[in-house]
């Protein structure tokens, strides 16, 4: 049993030979540790529901589920040690990938006027979870095995080392909980729990050149950084440069010159030469980033093909075998709900001809994003995925095939977020399953369990997710100044869907990204890793990059090889608790907020300035690095190294 995760198997090291942690196969699973699973489960996909669509805020339930199940196998299933803990945590992303695909859609049903049936959610949300996670089987061996030690999959290592940690103890588990208390105290300060000091640095030029910067002092997303590094940070970076710094400032530039009777396409109430930077990047500089991860989705996809293809073969030709990558689970799932997805189609719309043509952009849009999304998990993690993004890219594409077919009115809208709420689905699923995986190949656990118990959860986060969207339907149409629900994804899919329906949207904007991709593309540059930043706030991508070039500093200042490593090593370990503390603490306090425990409050006076949030970040950079540099060569080191 290896005793800790190498930093060759963090990515950009090219491939490593990867010995799992636990060398004996052996089986996480038990009536306990489903039971436990299902539990946890309902309690991820519901908060998570529940504070997406209160303030469209979601956390990925992977590293909170890796430490609460290390907490109940301790108490209740200790015989089966890490690799129980391994199936909680899986379950617990399931749980909660769900939801944090579901609520970008499914409220948009209630929002155009129409009602969300209990049993026809049930039957596309699990439809989903069986697409989702048949269709990533095809290309796992490939992300996962073959691109080990290239995808740096941030944050499965995260959670990987959290539960190593758990049972190996040592540095390894000391850092983690430096981390853990870093992340979770200023996150505990914050607005995310009690609001007692400002966490947002935002500078704005609102002269003829307009322009916004901002960054975010969050723990969790300097984490991040700290792992996945340089090179993918500064991408995403010059991602957000361009659209803050390029875009936003000539797409203002001609605003102020239009008229006072010239609207923004989306409110009316607004005139386009009194939009604010944050009006235009909303409003118009947003679809520009849909097209840009519609192209790159599709080019990321069409270049996968052949990957898909031999993996099909693959399968196929393992049929007889009784080895663990047989993948006939994956493909019976898939192969089900590709059938069953068109009589679904027919059961809602009651048209062949709905439920064909439906049906066949779902699949085919779904395939690609699922494909896309589980990409993403290796490089971004899957907390920073734009699923809203690849949602609002396929959902033009069907509606604008709806509009072509004449299919217009309000009962077809609502067939049409059907679909689309089969594709976010898939999209969150594809990229939460796949992380997971990547945990489980860390630490040595079975495939097909995974693929089972991960499965399962889906099923059970579908019910828990269309339940209590059902429940709340109510306070879902409450409209006003201070509505119970903010629903912002939801209400920009319904604003789409509408748009395209009556023919008002900016189109512009769109072809205007998919140029941009062909572009990048053209010059071999990570598309989707751009359009990631130019889509994202650049408040976030800023505080990653923040983690990143806290391990370029390490990297620099430390001369002896072997220190630096170990250093990097710790500072790996360190932001495990980052974004464990960061994210454990940051899901507490949404709870705490959206179920009205905590109060909403805001800091104010030098509390509130940029000043404070400049402080908190040298404090935050100070807490990062100062124990790392701590760390010095061991006395038996050193002597080896006087005798050579």
């Amino acid at each position: 049993m290896a005793q800790n995760v190498s930093k060759k198997d963090y990515g950009g090291n090219g491939r490593s030979k990867y010995v799992p942690y636990v060398t004996k196969k052996g089986h996480g699973g038990s009536i306990a540790i489903l039971i436990m699973g299902i539990i946890l489960a309902v309690i991820f996909g519901a908060s998570t529901a529940y504070s997406g669509m209160k303030a469209g805020l979601t956390v990925a339930a992977g590293i909170p589920g890796s430490i609460i199940g290390s907490g109940l196998v301790s108490l209740f299933a200790k015989k089966k040690g890490i690799l129980g803990k391994n199936i909680l945590q899986g379950m617990s992303s399931g749980g909660e990938a769900i939801a944090s695909g579901m609520i970008y859609v499914l409220p948009a049903i209630v929002l155009i006027g129409g009602h969300v049936n209990f049993f026809t959610g049930v039957m596309v949300g699990a439809l989903a979870v069986m697409f989702a996670i048949g269709s990533a089987s095809l290309v796992q061996n490939y992300l996962i095995v073959e691109e080990h030690g290239r995808l740096a999959y941030p944050e499965s290592m995260a959670i990987t080392e959290a539960l190593v940690a758990s049972e190996s103890g040592g540095d390894s588990l000391k850092f983690l909980g430096v981390g853990f208390g870093i992340g979770g105290l200023i996150t505990l300060f914050t607005s995310q729990v009690f609001g007692w000091v400002n966490s947002m640095i935002t500078f704005t030029g609102n002269s003829f050149y307009r322009w916004k910067m901002s960054t975010e002092v969050n723990p969790m997303l300097a984490g991040i950084g700290f792992v996945v590094g340089l090179e993918v940070a500064m991408t995403m970076f010059a991602g957000s440069i361009l659209s803050n710094f390029a875009v936003v400032p000539l797409v203002s530039y001609f605003a102020q010159m239009a008229g006072s009777g010239a609207h923004v396409w989306n409110n009316a109430a607004l005139s386009i030469s009194q939009m604010s930077v944050d009006d235009v990047a909303g409003s118009y500089v947003k679809y520009i980033g849909a097209g840009m991860m519609l192209c790159g989705g599709i080019i990321g996809a069409v270049k996968l093909i052949p990957v898909i293809w031999t993996s099909i073969k693959k399968v196929l030709n393992a049929r007889n075998s009784t080895t663990e990558d047989k993948n006939a689970f994956g493909l019976i799932a898939l192969l089900a709900s590709v059938i069953a997805i068109f009589i679904a189609g027919f059961i809602i719309s009651g048209s062949v001809v709905v439920a064909l043509l439906g049906g066949i952009l779902t699949l085919v849009l779904s395939l690609l994003f699922v494909i896309v999304s589980a990409r993403l998990a290796g490089t971004i993690g899957c907390s920073n995925e734009p699923v809203s993004g690849m949602t609002i890219a396929s959902l033009v594409i069907m509606t604008l095939a709806f509009v072509l077919m004449g299919w217009t009115t309000k009962n077809y809208t609502e067939i049409l977020l059907l679909f689309g709420v089969f594709i976010v689905t898939t999209v969150s699923v594809g990229g939460g399953y796949m992380q997971t995986q990547k945990v489980n190949y860390m630490i040595g656990g079975s495939n097909k369990e995974m693929m089972k118990y991960y499965m399962i959860a889906g099923f059970v986060g579908v019910l828990t997710v269309i339940g209590t969207t059902v429940l709340l339907e109510p306070q879902l149409r409450i409209t006003g100044s201070n509505p119970p629900f903010g629903l912002p994804q939801a209400n920009l899919i319904a604003t789409l869907t509408s748009g395209i329906m009556s023919g008002d949207l900016p189109w512009i904007m769109i072809i205007v990204g998919i140029v941009m991709a062909l572009v990048f593309w053209m010059l071999d540059l990570p598309i989707m890793t751009v359009a990631l930043g130019f889509y994202l706030p650049i408040s976030t991508t800023s505080i990653i990059l923040v983690g990143a070039l806290l391990k370029l500093l390490i990297n620099k200042t430390t001369k002896d090889k072997e220190l630096r490593d170990k250093r990097v090593q710790s500072g790996v370990s360190l932001s495990s608790g980052l974004i464990a503390g960061g994210s454990i603490i940051g899901l507490v306090g949404i709870i705490f907020h959206v179920t009205g425990l905590l109060g909403n409050s805001a800091p104010s006076g030098f509390l509130a300035s940029n000043a404070m949030g400049l402080i908190l970040l040298a404090a935050m950079a100070g807490a990062i690095i100062i124990p790392l540099y701590m760390i010095k060569k061991s006395e038996n080191q050193g002597k080896a190294e006087e005798r050579e």
